[in-house]
C-alpha cells in the first residue's frame, strides 16, 4: 500500500521532526528489543509516510511513577528543549503502589503541563495514552490478583487522564479496551508474562501513527 499524498504535510526543507516519548516500562518496551517498542515502531511507521523522524528520545524507566518521572525528566536536562512530537504513558506504577487517584491527577496535571512545554506550547502535538490493564496478564493470574478490583482502579486513572487531558486541549488515545480483549493472549505477552510483546507494541504505532497523520500538521 502506497502512502497517501496528502500526508505528506512536512516541509522537505525542514530538519528532522523530533519525538520526546515520556512515561515507564510500557514506553521504553520492557521485555522485547528497543526496536520493538512503540517510540521506535511509530517512528519507523511515519518514514513510510515520508516523514523524516530522528530517533525518539525516551524518558522512561521500568516502575516509575509519576513523580519519579518528573525526576528523571530534571534528570535528563532537556530544560529548553522542544520537540515536534510528545507522547506521554504513565500511572501504572501509582495504581499498582496503592496510591490515590487525587495524587496521580496533581502529578499527572504537572506532567501534561511539562509535556505541553516541551512541544513548544502547541497541544495538538501532544498525545497522551491510557494505561494498560495488566490484570490481564498471565503475571496477574499468577499472582491470584484481584482482576476486577484492578480494572476498577485502572479504569479510574484513566478516567482522570482523559478529563485532564481534554481539558489542556492535548489528544488522547485509548489502548485500555483493546488490551484487555487481546492482551491475554501468550502471543502478545513478553517473556515476563506481565509486559506487552512486540505486536502489541505495533498495534499501538499504528494506532499513534494514524492520529499523528490525521490531527497533527508539521
Amino acid at each position: 500500500m502506497s502512502p497517501s499524498k496528502k500526508t505528506l504535510s512536512k516541509n522537505m526543507n525542514k530538519n528532522e521532526l523530533t519525538y520526546l516519548a515520556l512515561g515507564d516500562s510500557y514506553t521504553i518496551g520492557e521485555g522485547v528489543q528497543p526496536s520493538e517498542n512503540y517510540p521506535h515502531q511509530l517512528v519507523s511507521i511515519m518514514e513510510q509516510y515520508e516523514y523524516d523522524f530522528d530517533s525518539p528520545k525516551i524518558i522512561a524507566t521500568t516502575g516509575w511513577t509519576t513523580d519519579e518521572l518528573q525526576k528523571g525528566i530534571s534528570a535528563a536536562k532537556i530544560e529548553g528543549n522542544t520537540y515536534d512530537l510528545v507522547t506521554l504513558l504513565i500511572g501504572v506504577n501509582n495504581q499498582y503502589r496503592g496510591r490515590s487517584v487525587d495524587n496521580f491527577k496533581e502529578e499527572f496535571s504537572e506532567l501534561l503541563d511539562q509535556a505541553i512545554v516541551f512541544a513548544g506550547g502547541d497541544k495538538t502535538r501532544v498525545i497522551v495514552i491510557s494505561i494498560p490493564d495488566w490484570g490481564v496478564t498471565a503475571f496477574a493470574s499468577q499472582q491470584n490478583v484481584d482482576q476486577q478490583k484492578v480494572a476498577e482502579e485502572i479504569t479510574a486513572y484513566n478516567t482522570a487522564k482523559q478529563q485532564i487531558s481534554h481539558s489542556k486541549g492535548v489528544h488522547y488515545l485509548d489502548i485500555t479496551q483493546e488490551y484487555r480483549q487481546i492482551g491475554a493472549y501468550p502471543e502478545n505477552q513478553a517473556a515476563d508474562g506481565l509486559h506487552p510483546s512486540g505486536r502489541i507494541y505495533s498495534s499501538w504505532a499504528e494506532r499513534l501513527a494514524d492520529l499523528v497523520r490525521e490531527e497533527i500538521r508539521f
